[in-house]
């Protein structure tokens, strides 16, 4: 799942003088300013994109398909009297839910984490 909105990182790129950002093995690289050789965009960059900005436009599409099949299996689970349904609805909100997690702002042993 891409957790930042293309714009974002464009506008980021523009503002500081980076220049022909790229997505690679889910990291963004980009020209520094007077750089002959791309490197990736820094991780504390992309937290603080993502904490301005909030969720992206995909982002939120799968969240709203989370709550509305929880809903619908909710309904589902009442009328057909099976559990089936909420198990079904589970099952997606978990994968959802672990499609969220961005592993391009976890912590690096460089940066003090684990």
């Amino acid at each position: 799942m891409n957790h930042y909105s293309a714009q974002w990182i464009e506008e980021w790129c523009q503002d500081n003088g980076w220049t022909d950002w790229f997505m690679e093995c889910s990291r963004y690289w980009a020209f520094p300013p007077n750089g002959v050789m791309p490197v990736p965009i820094p991780t504390q960059v992309l937290r603080t994109i993502k904490a301005e900005k909030g969720l992206c436009f995909e982002e939120k599409i799968w969240c709203l398909m989370a709550v509305l099949i929880a809903l619908l299996a909710s309904i589902s689970t009442y009328f057909l009297a099976s559990p089936m349904p909420l198990v079904v609805a589970f099952a997606f909100c978990a994968v959802t839910v672990a499609r969220m997690e961005d592993d391009t702002l976890e912590s690096t042993p460089s940066e003090g984490g684990f």
